[in-house]
């Protein structure tokens, strides 16, 4: 019944529902599930205990007749003076001219607004005659547009719980709610839209917290466990003596970071099942690394290996260290969109020929004129660069090959585990000994002048400095540096010996090459950049970063352009050229001078900005959940998770009665259609 249309509700017409699908209503649960967006909670204090500027509630009796005056053009100011605690507060109401026939002295009335401390004054924006009928009340506010207004939409919800309300099943097994001391889904769909306390709110609020938590994590779980059932078949026996006298071979030692991330790997590959695994690691932790020995151990296990990367230029530079790496160990091939004619020929046919061992590119990798004889390992490197179709492409080259993806983004656990819960998590968290750290500085704008004199010091030292700008050209809209314009001031500041370069992602692919080519070659000694530099490239000489309008970054993203420097053996920098306005841009200019660890980083990035904005919600898979919050409910989030986990691993949705009503709800979702897709 709950998949009604919601014009089956009492008093809704064919034009309100139409009107109610603008807020993705249609059904009578579709409206039931709506819940408010916030609530406003007017509670009566002591007038010691409100705070000046603070929206208040009070309880008072009239002291004397209202006085009335105009202004302005149909404007009014009511004001008069109630009694609170033996104390006359002032009350001033706008534009409620009739409130006047209606407030007489002695009449005891209910007033919010927001409070001056200093007058012993109240601006009115709500109130009542009488007393609250509670000491506290909690007002749900909604999110509404277009014809539907608060008021109509509340009684339209009223309506429904009053006429389907008993008619909501309970998913969760009774023990479940026994043992996590919540609420049932009908006294909890009632108590989100009419709280008769807070703590009642609360314990509502913390059921569907869990319930939303349950349901994604239940999805993720399933989806993992279809992989696996099919995948099996894939173990790699490759030879671990030939593997550690590879690792013998390095100039560096691995760290224990690195070595716990290998040993998950090499176990992946071992195991019947397909590797899906996720290897986080901060800039310069040593990723590479860690995959060289893992398509390393695939040839060792007769087969073949692919690395797949955003960007022509980051494939060469991939290509050219794992050259470097293999030696005579293995052919490495790079096949690019620049790789044509003959050449090109000559690669496709020795990959069928399994004569190529591993091949390096960019999407190229995934056309279909691209055949592998057996492809063992793929390395996905900067993953979210990918869309999912794209990484799926290249997966089905072989018959069910391993997949590593790659990412220098520091994704918090919370989330990793939420975003990339059907992948398993390796984290490279500690960088190789003897790295020196970046230092980072936040300065104003107005010393930019100084900043160009320190960037030009370290230049007559060979060195080299990137300066990046959010937009490629000026905006009226925007007040902030473009790179076209700052590339133009800076050809004139700097004599002719240092040469400028500008990289912006409206060139040409081949043009972005040729201008990297020559920062890489120091025939460009000062790139200004918007932030196309962001991933992946390579310059050991460039040891300063100067990030203009840094406010307008998150942290992330700023860690991750600090990451393109520091990367030789020279002490390097990091300058942020910003004037924050609001507290959350100081804060973040304050916090990247303070650390250099990407996982801290994401942390606090996630607590500033939220998860959608922290990924990119379209790109992440994070689902909008209505109730729960993923920084602030992570606990739910684990706990969530792990009941899903051992759901799916004892089969309790096939097997157990108790959970009947749960398999049924997904199975209405469509849950076992799309994880079996």
């Amino acid at each position: 019944m709950l998949d009604y249309s919601v014009s089956e509700v009492k008093g809704i017409g064919e034009k309100f529902a139409e009107d109610l699908m603008a807020l993705n209503i249609h059904t009578v649960e579709d409206l039931l599930l709506y819940f408010p967006s916030r609530y406003d909670v007017l509670e009566i204090l002591p007038l010691s205990e409100l705070i000046h500027e603070d929206k208040v509630t009070i309880e008072g009796r009239v002291l004397n007749t209202p006085s009335l005056s105009y202004f302005g053009r149909k404007k009014s100011r009511l004001s008069f003076n109630v009694e609170v605690e033996n104390i006359a507060v002032k009350v001033v109401m706008f534009n409620r001219a009739f409130a006047k026939k209606q407030l007489n002295v002695g009449d005891i009335v209910t007033l919010t607004g927001k409070w001056d401390a200093h007058r012993l004054q109240i601006t009115v924006s709500n109130y009542q005659k009488g007393s609250m009928e509670k000491s506290s009340d909690i007002q749900p506010i909604y999110s509404v547009r277009g014809d539907v207004t608060s008021f109509r939409l509340k009684k339209a919800i009223q309506q429904a719980i009053q006429d389907f309300g008993d008619k909501v099943e309970e998913i969760l097994p009774p023990d479940m709610i026994t043992a996590y001391k919540i609420p049932t889904r009908n006294h909890a769909i009632k108590t989100m839209h009419f709280p008769e306390s807070r703590t009642a709110l609360k314990h509502a609020r913390r059921r569907f917290t869990y319930e939303e938590f349950l349901l994604f994590q239940l999805k993720i779980q399933l989806l993992r466990k279809r992989r696996r059932e099919a995948s099996m078949g894939n173990a790699q026996h490759y030879d671990e003596v030939k593997v550690a006298n590879f690792i013998k071979g390095f100039p560096f030692s691995l760290t224990n970071a690195q070595t716990k991330s290998l040993n998950q790997i090499l176990s992946d590959m071992k195991s019947p099942y397909r590797m899906n695994r996720l290897l986080q690691g901060d800039v310069g932790s040593g990723k590479t690394a860690v995959a060289a020995i893992g398509l390393y151990a695939t040839i060792t296990a007769t087969k073949q290996g692919a690395l797949m990367v955003p960007t022509e230029i980051l494939a060469e530079q991939h290509y050219q260290s794992l050259k470097e790496m293999f030696g005579e160990l293995a052919r490495v091939e790079l096949l690019t969109g620049s790789v044509k004619g003959k050449k090109r020929k000559e690669i496709l046919a020795d990959l069928q020929n399994h004569q190529v061992d591993i091949l390096v590119g960019t999407h190229a990798l995934i056309q279909d004129e691209v055949h592998f004889a057996d492809l063992g390992l793929v390395v996905v490197d900067e993953q979210h660069r990918f869309g999912v179709e794209q990484r799926r492409a290249l997966s089905n080259k072989g018959l069910h090959p391993d997949v590593l993806f790659m990412t220098a983004t520091p994704i918090p656990r919370t989330l990793a585990i939420t975003a990339f819960g059907d992948m398993d998590v390796s984290v490279i968290d500690e960088m190789p000994a003897g790295r020196k750290e970046i230092e980072t500085y936040w300065t104003k704008a107005n010393t930019f002048e100084r900043v160009l004199g320190f960037i030009e010091n370290h230049i007559k030292a060979g060195e080299q400095a990137y300066i990046i700008c959010p937009l490629i050209e000026e905006s009226d809209k925007l007040d902030i540096q473009d790179a076209v314009d700052l590339y133009n001031q800076l050809v004139d500041f700097y004599p002719p010996s240092i040469r400028v370069g500008l990289m912006h992602g409206r060139l040409h692919p081949t043009e972005k090459d040729q201008v990297m080519k020559e920062f890489a070659a120091n025939e460009v000694q000062v790139l200004v950049s918007t932030t196309v530099v962001e991933v992946g490239v390579n310059v050991p000489n460039a040891t300063i970063m100067v990030i203009y309008d840094a406010e307008r970054f998150g942290l992330s993203q700023l860690h991750q352009l600090r990451g393109r420097v520091g990367r030789g053996d020279k002490q390097s920098y990091c300058i942020l050229i910003a004037d924050p306005k609001s507290e959350t841009g100081k804060e973040r200019m304050r916090i990247m001078t303070e650390t250099n660890n990407g996982f801290e980083l994401s942390e606090q990035d996630l607590k500033l900005r939220g998860p959608g904005d922290f990924f990119g919600t379209k790109q992440s898979g994070i689902p909008d959940f209505k109730v729960a919050d993923m920084i602030h409910d992570y606990r739910a989030l684990e706990t969530a998770r792990n009941d899903a986990a051992e759901i799916i691993q004892f089969n309790l949705l096939e097997e157990d009665p108790k959970y009947v009503k749960l398999r049924n709800f997904l199975d209405n979702e469509g849950v076992f259609d799309t994880v079996l897709d």
